[in-house]
């Protein structure tokens, strides 16, 4: 074996990874007309002037012995001071820790947080007001 040596080549010691501010994941309980009762949605919120584009969201829960199967959802894009709705959260979810891996651009830089929703944090008692919705929830951690 020879010995390998580096020929000008640099190596990035520090990789500087942006923090995600003013984005966040939301859950917020909402009439469903069609079966006739409140149920926990959960959000993508952008709080920040300029929009988000291509948002990747991975959900995925888990507790002690029960884990849920992994779901993907993309947005090309999320205007400033908007929201969207990522997917309803069954109640026998809430019981688990719910975690939302999110991934986008913003002015060209790419963004990750992973956001969660720690076991039964999701009830009635842990209700805020949420930012850009104005309305009732509760964040993601």
């Amino acid at each position: 074996m020879g010995h390998v040596e580096n020929k000008g080549l640099s190596v990035k010691k520090d990789i500087e990874i942006p923090k995600v501010s003013d984005v966040y994941i939301a859950a917020r309980k909402t009439f469903n007309e069609e079966h006739l009762q409140e149920e926990w949605n959960v959000y993508l919120i952008n709080a920040k002037e300029d929009p988000l584009e291509i948002v990747l969201i991975v959900a995925k829960g888990h507790g002690d012995s029960k884990k849920t199967s992994t779901m993907r959802h993309k947005l090309d894009l999320l205007p400033g001071k908007s929201f969207a709705k990522i997917e309803f959260i069954e109640d026998s979810l809430l019981a688990l820790n719910n975690e939302f891996a999110v991934t986008f651009f913003l002015n060209g830089t790419l963004y990750e947080r992973t956001f969660i929703f720690p076991a039964n944090s999701i009830n009635e008692k842990n209700l805020s007001i949420l930012p850009v919705m104005g309305d009732p929830g509760i964040l993601a951690e």
